[in-house]
């Protein structure tokens, strides 16, 4: 769900949403291979995990609040609100803000989106619209940045979609998916290629080295999970040398139930780490 911008404080922004969406739905088979989605909230704290590179960093904290509520029949909501904080030395900090909602059909028709972000005192960068399935594509209609329609390949999944997709091939014992994504991110014109490599499964009575409020919650103690690396590629660039870098890399652990922990998002120039510090179940009503 939602992914980076050329700049890389707004794409730490952005993408960290993708990170924090763990709820997403997708096409009936998918669904009945993964079970139902968990409605949750949870709370990531972000720091820095390491700089390298030119472009380091010296600096890096935030914290994202993200909601997700919904089910296969009704559709999936999701709800976030990320406030984060870049340090590159010599006293320039970049303080973002990023506000974002998101509603997909449980079939993966129609994906709707919102998201406003503010980068220090700058105005708002508002992106809003709808994609709908139709056929053999996808019609996206947007509203802001611009009034614009435009036709996707039938074959791209949407954010929600992406994650059933994971959960459907790890469950399958498969250990590599490739997929192409569309959230509405950068102008809501964006679609990347995605590369997921899904490691062994963790069983749910395993205890994690780095224990969170997630891996302590008596409704997730049974659950299974797998770490995933998943690693986003801009569609519209061009390889160099036969081989395309990827803007960033995202890892975590996925539970089979959509909620995620131990993010890690690798900028090849600095790498953000965020720890679950909260997470409750909320309450959902079943399909009829």
């Amino acid at each position: 769900m939602v992914l980076p911008l050329r700049n890389a404080s707004r794409a730490l922004v952005l993408s960290f949403a993708a990170a924090a969406g763990s709820g997403f739905a997708g096409a009936p088979a998918f669904a009945a291979a993964s079970g139902p989605f968990l409605s949750h909230q949870a709370l990531y704290d972000l720091s820095l995990l390491k700089s390298r590179g030119n472009n380091a960093i010296n600096n890096a904290r935030g914290r994202i609040l993200y909601n997700f509520s919904g089910s296969s029949c009704e559709g999936y909501t999701s709800e976030f609100r990320q406030v984060s904080e870049l340090d590159s030395g010599e006293g320039k900090t970049t303080l973002s803000d990023l506000r974002s909602t998101s509603w997909e059909d449980g079939a993966g028709k129609s994906y709707r989106f919102k998201i406003d972000t503010r980068m220090n005192d700058t105005d708002s960068s508002p992106v809003d619209g709808i994609a709908e399935r139709v056929g053999n594509h996808i019609t996206v209609k947007l509203k802001e940045p611009v009034k614009k329609t435009f036709d996707l390949d039938g074959s791209i999944v949407f954010p929600t979609e992406q994650i059933q997709h994971i959960i459907a091939a790890a469950r399958a014992g498969k250990s590599v998916l490739e997929l192409t994504v569309y959230d509405g991110s950068d102008n809501g014109e964006k679609v990347y290629n995605t590369l997921s490599v899904i490691g062994q499964p963790i069983p749910g009575d395993r205890a994690a080295s780095s224990p969170d409020p997630s891996t302590t919650n008596d409704v997730m103690k049974t659950m299974t999970r797998w770490p995933v690396t998943v690693s986003y590629y801009d569609r519209d660039a061009r390889a160099r040398d036969g081989e395309q870098t990827p803007v960033y890399a995202m890892s975590f652990e996925l539970y089979e139930n959509g909620v995620s922990r131990a993010l890690v998002l690798d900028y090849n120039d600095f790498v953000i780490s965020g720890a679950m510090g909260k997470f409750d179940v909320k309450d959902s009503k079943p399909c009829k």
